[in-house]
């Protein structure tokens, strides 16, 4: 299992860190929101470990932008507040589970195995389009039944354009979906992906809307 763990408190950061990784998981440990979103865009995770009072931040930004990339990684959010209204939002943003400060480690780990469980066993209809699919609950990408390796940025997307087939998804869209609100991007990133995407997956797939942005068609 991998985790990114998004915490700013150094002694419990610390702790957690080291207990994680006596029971078995990888885990990467970041202490600020910029440094989470930036670890999300980069890497793939099994689970988010999610503090919400973060020095530059709300880690409820960190959620928001994981969510807007149509990323359904797991995502359990540690946090001292214990505000009703403050869960509630946490888990309408699309947090999969919430445990309050102070917590033992073994409900921590517990919770942690539980949402990766719920992940794995859910049942997501695949988004197809001719002789390729999506399968968002693995993050697998097939053309005529064979599976197709994708970075994680051209399975963002491909996603981001799957989920809106029939209509035309612009670039600042694509950025969004892909990156969310992480910095600057290079103006041609976007053409660059679907340069692979086509060589991946067929010239045909992704059409061109000059001026206007990308889109899949639908089909008749």
């Amino acid at each position: 299992m991998r985790v990114l763990l998004v915490e700013d408190d150094a002694m419990l950061g610390d702790a957690l860190h080291t207990s994680l990784i006596q029971s078995g998981v990888d885990v990467q440990w970041v202490r600020d929101v910029a440094q989470a979103k930036l670890a999300l865009v980069e890497h793939g995770f099994n689970a988010v470990l999610l503090d919400l009072g973060l020095p530059d931040g709300s880690g409820l930004a960190v959620l928001k932008q994981l969510r807007a990339r149509y990323d359904a990684t797991p995502v359990l959010i540690l946090t001292a507040r214990d505000r009703l209204s403050e869960r509630v939002q946490g888990l309408d943003l699309g947090a999969d589970d919430y445990i309050v400060k102070p917590f033992q480690l073994d409900e921590l780990m517990a919770r942690l195995r539980a949402v990766v469980r719920r992940s794995s066993n859910a049942v997501v209809s695949a988004l197809r389009c001719g002789d390729v699919a999506v399968e968002p609950a693995r993050r697998a990408v097939t053309r005529g039944g064979a599976e197709v390796s994708l970075s994680a940025h051209e399975y963002r997307t491909l996603l981001a354009l799957m989920e809106r087939i029939g209509h035309t998804v612009n670039r600042e869209q694509l950025e969004a979906a892909v990156y969310g609100d992480s910095g600057a991007i290079e103006s041609n990133t976007v053409a660059v992906y679907i340069h692979q995407l086509r060589r991946k997956l067929g010239d045909k797939l992704i059409t061109t809307v000059h001026g206007l942005g990308y889109r899949i068609e639908a089909e008749p």
